[in-house]
């Protein structure tokens, strides 16, 4: 493993500004990115949208808002433990096949949230929800490498990474709709249907993910023999292939210290993240506004803000090449936008503009972050270095959850559970900058996997 490039100005590279190349990769892009792109929307949907059912769930179900944060976080525990192994096996067997189990797999979890009925039952299948989800997202990530050299590859992963924030623009009047006019339909609560018909498409996503997509561009009918040879002269022309002679793999990586720094990077990162995803509905909802589909709608306005944001900053990044300091100025103006709506307690408008602001920094960040890691990371410990940068930092949102119910609980004042995302997102911020130096521009992180 080796530090990201430095550079001190926008990068050339035919890659970026080569006709022929953009229209080989924006061929691939419209092949593989929409596909990909909603299926992590309806990952995220079924991850994040028991934030909007236990609205609904704590007046029907013996839940408090303690029972709640640890029943959300567990989800994470089951995904830790299954991260590594499932992305080891990826690289092994290919994307199609391992997509495929994990999405029918998740998709089925996702749907029996609607039979719980008790705090062990909530518990039980959000694990399992976790597990069965795990390896989705660095799978995807490992997948990209095969598909894009690295000058490509974080306005790539910036665009895959907007499903989070556009999902939680739909997530809001989606499930604030389905709570509020499915409730009593054919003897079901709203939020039993939120999880019918939010956890279904996961399993037909899985097939049409394995009947259209490639694991890699040699074996893509839809590109011609000329296509192919560019993509591996691109491979071949990236920044990244000044190659070191050793390309490391996994075991070099477990030995790896700044692997350790990056996952705990990580943690506080996806730690702050969700909280705030968790509780936002319950943040508006404490700014008096107590219509569920309302609350839906004004959740919206940030994530739709926020969206913009993350494609423009990810389109910066890859113009400069540069992660280390755009990740730690959108941490830092996370922080500061949510220190502000401290300051709008009780202004509804001043209070989701100062968010919109905050959600901005929120979204960039993490695309910002697996574009660096991806980088860092060498050819032969990509699989198993981004599973496990992933399952370690997802320990994070096992604990900031529980954390910020107790906090909530026991203080009666949302602002104190804001103090404690700022923190988070500051310290991963400094923590970055402090560790991850850049190299010298004649020392560049090994090349991608061969195709």
């Amino acid at each position: 493993m080796h530090p990201p490039v430095a550079n001190n100005g926008p990068l050339r590279s035919p890659i970026l500004e080569n006709p022929l190349y953009k229209s080989v990769f924006s061929k691939i892009d419209w092949r593989i990115i929409p596909l990909l792109l909603i299926a992590y929307m309806v990952a995220y949907l079924d991850r994040i949208n028991i934030g909007y059912a236990q609205l609904q769930m704590k007046q029907t179900l013996p839940f408090d808002d303690a029972v709640y944060g640890l029943g959300a976080g567990i989800f994470f525990i089951g995904y830790f433990l299954f991260e590594v192994p499932s992305n080891l096996l990826l690289e092994k067997i290919g994307a199609r096949k391992t997509l495929l189990r994990i999405m029918v797999l998740w998709g089925l979890a996702a749907t029996a949230m609607m039979f719980v009925s008790t705090p062990a039952q909530f518990y039980i299948v959000r694990f399992l929800l976790g597990a069965f989800e795990a390896g989705f997202f660095p799978g995807v990530i490992l997948y990209f490498t095969y598909w894009y050299p690295s000058v490509r590859r974080g306005q790539v992963i910036a665009i895959f990474m907007s499903a989070t924030t556009i999902v939680s623009v739909i997530a809001g009047p989606l499930c604030g709709a389905i709570l509020k006019y499915f409730d009593g339909f054919s003897g079901m609560h709203g939020w039993q249907w939120l999880f019918l018909v939010q956890g279904l498409p996961a399993v037909l996503l899985g097939f049409l993910v394995y009947f259209m997509l490639e694991d890699k561009p040699a074996q893509a009918n839809w590109l011609s023999a000329d296509e192919k040879m560019l993509i591996d002269d691109a491979f071949k022309s990236d920044t990244r292939h000044e190659a070191l002679p050793d390309a490391g793999s996994f075991a070099q990586c477990l030995r790896d210290p700044k692997v350790y720094v990056l996952s705990l990077i990580y943690f506080l990162l996806l730690g702050a993240t969700y909280t705030m995803v968790f509780w936002l509905p319950t943040l508006v909802q404490s700014w008096g506004v107590k219509d569920l589909f309302l609350i839906g709608i004004y959740t919206a306005i940030p994530n739709a803000v926020g969206v913009i944001g993350m494609i423009l900053i990810g389109r910066h990044s890859d113009k400069w090449h540069e992660r280390r300091w755009h990740y730690v100025a959108c941490v830092f103006i996370a922080a500061a936008g949510l220190f502000i709506t401290t300051l709008f307690q009780g202004n509804l408008v001043g209070s989701i503009f100062a968010l919109s602001s905050a959600v901005i920094g929120i979204a960039s960040a993490t695309p910002l972050f697996f574009a660096l890691t991806s980088e860092y990371l060498s050819a032969g410990a990509a699989a198993g270095g981004l599973a496990l940068i992933s399952s370690l930092g997802n320990l994070g949102p096992s604990v900031s959850p529980s954390i910020n119910g107790f906090i909530v609980k026991y203080t009666g004042d949302n602002i104190y559970s804001m103090y404690f995302v700022m923190s988070l997102y500051l310290l991963s911020g400094v923590l970055l900058l402090l560790t991850m130096r850049a190299a010298a521009p004649s020392r560049v992180a090994a090349a991608v996997p061969a195709q």
